[in-house]
């Protein structure tokens, strides 16, 4: 155990990642691991804990204060955007803009080549970063693991844009989708004939500078967090809705988050 003080985070509001070296603890998912936590928090004489993670992260903190009673208050941070009642999660922003940034040059060759381009993204379960980042990039499609994928109809659309002059197409694909960028690019080149590049972009989503909303809604959250320990509060989450710092059980926070698809996806069409 490191214990932190004012110098220790000192100078890491430009970081992105995190400097506690965090991972998923497999031995926190057995009874032992969870008495022996237990034991390392009465050892200490903790009086409270702040958790930072997503939907997985708060499942376990609430099973954990049920059996326990310890208390703990939430901070969600996931690029996945996977937190019930709220609206966006630390991180989220600066992976979505970090994606943006990849597909605006990929945008630049594609044009030059007339190139399709299938260009993967994060998102195990949701399809937030890949919906976002199609709209905000002028993507002409998106396969997300909300919505069926109809890859004929696509290849028909891309044939027909083609004939009228269309150049490139780019179709961006959450890894959640259950179709890898590979194999989708194969696919469309043997139904086309039309040359179909596949770019995965991996974990460079999760580096890079922290965007300012990033930035600003860490430290709002950081601070109700504490504020919430101190009031005697516990077994919640604290979040961004509506403009506003909001507190959520812990219970509402880990139900499955619906995302807003149809009108999304029109308007990506629309615009195509």
């Amino acid at each position: 155990m490191k214990l932190f003080d004012h110098r220790s985070v000192s100078g890491i509001i430009n970081q992105g990642g995190t400097v506690l070296k965090t991972a998923r603890c497999p031995e926190f998912q057995t009874q032992e691991g969870q008495e022996r936590a237990l034991e390392t928090i009465k050892k200490n004489s903790i009086e409270g804990l702040i958790i930072i993670g997503g939907n997985g992260s708060f499942t376990a903190a609430h099973e954990f204060y049920k059996k326990y009673k310890v208390s703990i208050v939430g901070i969600p941070a996931s690029i996945d955007n996977d937190i019930n009642g709220i609206d966006v999660t630390i991180g989220s922003d600066t992976a979505i803009n970090t994606a943006l940034s990849a597909i605006d040059n990929i945008r630049d060759t594609a044009t030059s080549m007339e190139r399709i381009f299938i260009v993967e993204v994060m998102g195990r379960k949701s399809g937030f970063i890949a919906l976002s980042v199609a709209l905000a990039g002028g993507c002409e499609e998106v396969i997300i693991p909300e919505r069926k994928f109809d890859l004929p109809a696509v290849c028909h659309e891309i044939v027909e844009g083609n004939l009228r002059g269309k150049i490139s197409w780019i179709i961006v694909v959450a890894e959640g989708s259950g179709l890898k960028a590979e194999e989708i690019a194969r696919q469309i080149t043997e139904m086309t004939t039309l040359e179909t590049r596949a770019i995965v972009l991996g974990h460079i989503q999760r580096g890079g500078r922290p965007s300012a909303f990033s930035r600003d809604l860490a430290l709002r959250l950081g601070q109700a967090a504490v504020d919430c320990l101190l009031a005697g509060k516990k077994d919640m989450a604290v979040g961004f809705f509506c403009g506003k710092i909001v507190e959520v059980d812990f219970a509402v926070a880990i139900q499955e988050k619906k995302l807003e698809v149809d009108s999304l996806y029109k308007l990506i069409k629309i615009l195509t």
